[in-house]
């Protein structure tokens, strides 16, 4: 099908939740997309962080049907291979306890808000069940992840919202001693705020916050949905911080383009959640397992360092440019954030992409870079070829 008949179809029968761009993606390569008209794109957006290994990963795509035509699905009533194997690699590499599997990043984020107030309650008993988290954070769509993300937008429309939150100015620890009180439980934070503008978190805040926690027994609760499985350059970015979660929720790239994510404890908190507490039908789903095996065999030592290489790579091409269009450059590893002026970043994104390159946006102004892991530095450079040419 043409772009025509497939957005007439989108239009007549999918509901239009989405402001989708005005291409219909065909099939990529590495780090190269092209649409169902023959056009070819540079794609710093991976699916927003999701496709880790790019496109057409023949080890990923061999894995996924060797699985297939084994066994695609049977719930967790039975043990199966690949997520115990997954299991064994994550859970020592991240220097946790524990992992629990599901879906989505919202589903893990909704999982670890859980066992934080199971934890509390099983500890203290009731009125001990409130999560600070930041102002200008995303932790997904679901009710109570909207409610817990710390932007009033996100809050209408679909009242009531889950109650136990309260919100404090990221990299303050003033604000967060106000948000304070015995009714609290856990702070949960992203240590780069993806879906707020790319912003990172100060170090000796975040290890201000871990010792408060620790002080008051408050869960320290990290949302690496974005930031996890390779995206700044170590395996999670709390790696970077030297901190040590009590839960770190994690989801898009670990299965490199399949629906999977979960959240990890500490030994602390191995044991909260007990049989019937906690639960997914497609969680550890073997296929997903199976992908995100792959995954982990290419996030060594020496590929997540040149992840970290990389990124600060197409920062430093980007300032380079010397671009009016640019007000400020930062990140992480492949998770960099642009600010843009002299126009919204809307209208930089869709200029941007009629000229052959894919971003994203986030925040009011910022122009959001998630390349897949896996691209060159030679599509780096063309990507920057076109970000010069638009941005001139």
């Amino acid at each position: 099908m043409n772009f025509n008949e497939i957005q007439s179809l989108d239009e007549s029968y999918v509901l239009q939740t989405y402001g989708r761009n005005r291409i219909a993606i065909d099939h990529g390569r590495g780090a190269t997309l092209w649409d169902t008209e023959g056009k070819e794109y540079i794609d710093f957006t991976s699916g927003i962080g999701v496709c880790s290994l790019g496109y057409a990963n023949e080890a990923w795509a061999k894995a996924i049907y060797g699985q297939a035509m084994k066994v695609g699905h049977i719930s967790n009533l039975f043990y199966t291979e690949p997520y115990a194997r997954l299991a064994s690699r994550l859970v020592p590499a991240a220097g946790m306890a524990a992992v629990f599997f599901g879906n989505s990043g919202a589903e893990a984020n909704e999982g670890m808000i859980k066992l934080a107030r199971k934890y509390s309650y099983e500890k203290y008993g009731e009125g001990r069940a409130t999560v600070i988290t930041l102002k200008n954070s995303f932790h997904g769509r679901t009710i109570t992840t909207l409610k817990a993300t710390g932007q009033d937008h996100f809050h209408e429309y679909f009242f009531p919202f889950t109650e136990g939150f309260r919100y404090a100015e990221a990299n303050s620890m003033d604000s967060l001693l106000d948000a304070a009180g015995e009714d609290v439980c856990g702070v949960m934070m992203e240590l780069i705020q993806g879906e707020g503008g790319v912003n990172p978190l100060q170090k000796d805040y975040v290890q201000a916050v871990a010792k408060l926690c620790a002080e008051k027994d408050w869960l320290l609760l990290i949302d690496e949905v974005q930031t996890g499985i390779g995206r700044t350059g170590t395996l999670f970015a709390y790696q970077q911080f030297d901190v040590l979660p009590d839960v770190v929720t994690f989801a898009k790239g670990i299965a490199g383009g399949l629906p999977f994510g979960g959240f990890l404890t500490n030994g602390k908190c191995r044991s909260v959640l007990r049989a019937g507490d906690h639960g997914s039908t497609f969680g550890g789903n073997p296929m997903s397992a199976a992908a995100a095996n792959v995954v982990m065999d290419v996030l060594t030592p020496d590929f997540l360092a040149q992840v970290a290489e990389k990124g600060k790579y197409l920062r430093e091409g980007i300032a380079a440019l010397g671009s009016p269009c640019v007000s400020g450059v930062r990140g992480m590893g492949l998770m960099t954030g642009v600010g843009v002026q002299g126009m919204t970043h809307k209208e930089l994104k869709d200029q941007l992409m009629a000229a052959g390159l894919l971003c994203l946006t986030a925040g009011a102004d910022t122009l959001r870079l998630l390349p897949p892991l896996v691209i060159t530095r030679e599509e780096i450079d063309r990507g920057l070829a076109i970000m010069a040419q638009v941005m001139k």
